[in-house]
């Protein structure tokens, strides 16, 4: 949608104006990865489909979120959480790479699903 792009440019222009901003690690604190998701069943009343929600934390810091409606009609709030495990589950693989890559080893990760 427009509006939607419209308001992730307003928000570019105010980061662009904040270059102090940022998230900020201490030498000792803990990088432990946890990654939450959650769904509502069937939340979406026009065709029934759930909406998946996830939010993965390094430390106490969120840094990576997602919010979606789900491609898949399910027959069970069972089955609804499932899929949105499956998909909060596929932002972990990235981010362990990216810790990886920037030399951060013996991280401990941490997956709960909300039923």
């Amino acid at each position: 949608k427009v509006s939607h792009l419209n308001a992730v440019k307003r928000i570019f222009r105010y980061l662009k104006g904040k270059p102090y901003l940022g998230l900020w690690y201490l030498n000792d604190s803990p990088f432990d990865l946890v990654a939450y998701s959650d769904s509502d069943y069937a939340g979406v009343s026009l065709d029934r489909k759930s909406i998946a929600e996830g939010c993965q934390f390094l430390g106490c810091r969120l840094i990576s979120w997602q919010c979606k409606k789900q491609t898949v009609v399910v027959t069970s709030s069972t089955e609804d959480e499932y899929v949105a495990a499956t998909s909060g589950c596929a932002q972990v693989p990235w981010i362990q790479n990216q810790l990886l890559d920037y030399g951060i080893l013996g991280f401990e990760l941490t997956m709960q699903v909300a039923l």
